[in-house]
């Protein structure tokens, strides 16, 4: 299941929230994301945030060459 960008900013107010120490963290985690996301759907995206962050700090992440364009500003 896709994540909103709302979803994924919950997300990471919730791992702010509630730490590694917390009892029951994936359940409440889940809850505060809401949209129907379960404990194993917060699990699995944290871990794809874990490996995204992994690859970025070992340097095998090319971030994208995005290109703005100015149209028809003076």
């Amino acid at each position: 299941m896709a994540w909103t960008a709302e979803e994924n900013k919950r997300f990471e107010k919730a791992l702010s929230k509630y730490d590694k120490d917390t009892t029951d963290r994936w359940e409440k985690i889940a809850n505060m994301v809401g949209g129907g996301k379960t404990v194993q759907d917060v699990k699995s995206h944290y871990k794809l945030l874990l490996e995204d962050v992994e690859r970025i700090e070992s340097g095998n992440f090319t971030f994208p060459n995005y290109r703005f364009l100015n149209r028809g500003a003076n």
